[in-house]
């Protein structure tokens, strides 16, 4: 039976059918043409640093817009449907998301620091590392496993919340806000959290299709998309990390 294709990740840049669709035929890592984990790590960590980067310039020249943020939001979103439907191009496409994203990131985290100070930047900084080293560790030593059925929660999970986020985009245009998503009370706490425990167990779920990318011989130019589908990932669980600290700031 085949597999729908958010199935397999709720990260679209890396699921199963994403590896089929574009598997090697004919291609041998003497060649270069394979991909690889090592190949999907480093330029993982290139993406972020490109990130760090840009977002470092972005917090430090103390300027940022509404029309840059919807600027940022609308370019990242483009260059990541861009590389999706044509993933050959992700070598030219991620490296430009992450400049794009970094000073989305930049300049949101300058927003909160003016407002409570840079500890909160440097404390959701931190966790977002810690979310991924601990995930990671977790991956690696079978304490989470990526099943069937655990691939199923974590989609619906992460789908819904996509909605949400659509939602309260469009209500917020008319000048309404969606209740309890944004406040500060027990029961915007707890969906905070409920949301970051999705974004970071959708880490299992990069890992493992990274995995399968390199086992199944997709073509080398799959590791931009694999590093630009983490990088997604952990933007999501930084700034909700970031919010999270926010609220808590703010009932103190």
């Amino acid at each position: 039976m085949a597999k729908n294709r958010f199935m397999s990740s709720s990260n679209p840049f890396i699921g199963d059918n994403t590896f089929s669709k574009h598997s090697s035929v004919g291609i041998t890592k003497e060649s270069s043409g394979l991909m690889t984990i090592s190949g999907a790590v480093n330029k993982s960590f290139l993406l972020t640093s490109i990130l760090f980067a840009s977002a470092l310039v972005t917090y430090q020249s103390e300027f940022f817009s509404m029309p840059l943020m919807w600027g940022t939001m609308i370019g990242g979103l483009a260059l990541a449907i861009a590389t999706f439907m044509k993933p050959t191009i992700a070598h030219i496409t991620a490296p430009l998301y992450a400049v794009v994203e970094g000073v989305l990131v930049g300049g949101i985290s300058l927003i909160y620091a003016i407002q409570l100070g840079s500890g909160i930047v440097f404390n959701a900084l931190m966790l977002t590392i810690l979310c991924l080293v601990s995930m990671l560790a977790a991956y690696k030593t079978g304490l989470i496993k990526p099943t069937e059925k655990f691939r199923s929660m974590i989609v619906t999970a992460t789908g819904a919340i996509m909605m949400i986020y659509l939602l309260s985009i469009v209500m917020s245009m008319f000048e309404v806000q969606l209740p309890y998503l944004h406040g500060s009370g027990l029961i915007g706490i707890g969906i905070s959290l409920f949301i970051i425990a999705i974004a970071v167990l959708n880490l299992i779920l990069d890992f493992d299709n990274i995995e399968k990318g390199a086992k199944t011989g997709a073509p080398q130019y799959m590791e931009w998309v694999c590093a630009l589908g983490l990088l997604v990932t952990l933007v999501w669980i930084y700034l909700e990390i970031l919010r999270l600290l926010a609220i808590l700031s703010s009932n103190d």
